[in-house]
């Protein structure tokens, strides 16, 4: 989670009411609400087709919805009279597909909107266009094309896109889906960089590993609604006090009654066996008897804090990842 509190954020730029939205026969968002302060960074999170990247472009107007409203501070974006365009230059939003030019170098593209909506002169819209790509670490590129660039750099491009002009929010859908590890370590540093400079962002992810690296508040959905809403803390805050020893085993392996009943025993995919416990010391005497007395070793075996991770499973009976 991103250094300071919540109680530093300000009052609230973004307001979502029980937003619906259907696409032919499949209800995609099922009574959406939500807020966001300025200066926030709110990760929404779920599995992919749970609806996150259909409530970003109903907010911003790409896909109208069915039913509902959506407040940009006093302006209601739904209403018919609102200016769109207007609303949509205080929203960068980044997409999963990069929505690059590829026939313009990375600096054209970044400089592009400057040029050709601003009417800014080109050689100072250029030398924004520079300061932006140093911004995501892309200086040495401004002359590639994007099919020069690899995946990470591409969204990293994508980014520098969406900031030129300053907005007042910043949508990130699924920044770093099919990135290397590296390459998403690079944008969570940029978004980290957003956080810190007091940035307003909405950035969703179905990595749960994601969102508590960047997260001040989370909202999690699953089957198009929110379940779930509030500070990683508060989440796994909810969850009992309880201790989790995680250990790879045959699917075959039994447990003690003894065990059982000092702990809680579920068994995951790929021979995961998670156990909860409010007694660690005596449960790991237990595990390591049992480890002794079968000959299976505690393979890969972790002690760990409630995540959120362990919130998505107590809400739904499933991990996100299934």
């Amino acid at each position: 989670m991103p250094s300071g509190t919540e109680n530093h954020l300000g009052d609230t730029i973004l307001r979502v009411e029980d937003l619906h939205k259907r696409y032919g026969k499949d209800e995609v968002l099922k009574g959406v609400s939500l807020e966001l302060r300025r200066g926030e960074t709110k990760v929404v999170i779920g599995p992919s087709g749970t609806g996150k990247s259909t409530l970003l472009r109903c907010i911003n107007q790409l896909s109208v919805p069915d039913k509902g409203r959506v407040w940009l501070d006093d302006v209601e974006i739904t209403h018919a009279r609102t200016n769109i365009n207007h609303v949509r230059a205080q929203i960068g939003f980044v997409f999963q597909d990069f929505n690059l030019f590829n026939h313009l170098t990375a600096l054209q593209n970044v400089s592009l909107g400057l040029i050709r909506v601003k009417k800014m002169r080109r050689d100072a819209a250029l030398e924004r266009a520079r300061k932006e790509l140093a911004r995501v670490g892309l200086e040495a590129k401004a002359g590639a094309y994007p099919a020069e660039l690899s995946g990470g750099q591409k969204q990293r491009l994508a980014i520098g896109v969406a900031l030129i002009n300053n907005p007042e929010l910043v949508f990130l859908d699924e920044p770093t889906t099919g990135l290397d590890p590296q390459a998403r370590r690079n944008i969570w540093a940029i978004v980290s960089g957003l956080t810190a400079s007091g940035k307003t962002v909405i950035l969703t992810t179905h990595y749960m590993e994601e969102a508590e690296a960047l997260s001040q508040m989370v909202c999690i959905m699953d089957h198009g609604k929110v379940i779930a809403q509030g500070s990683p803390r508060e989440l796994t805050s909810k969850l009992s006090q309880e201790t989790i020893v995680e250990f790879l085993a045959p699917d075959g392996a039994s447990f003690s009654p003894a065990l059982a009943e000092r702990c809680t025993i579920t068994r995951g995919e790929g021979g995961l066996v998670s156990v909860k416990t409010s007694d660690l010391v005596g449960t790991l005497g237990g595990l390591l008897d049992w480890s002794r007395s079968s000959g299976e070793p505690l393979a890969e075996m972790t002690v760990r804090q409630p995540n959120l991770e362990d919130v998505f499973l107590s809400l739904t009976g499933r991990r996100l990842r299934s």
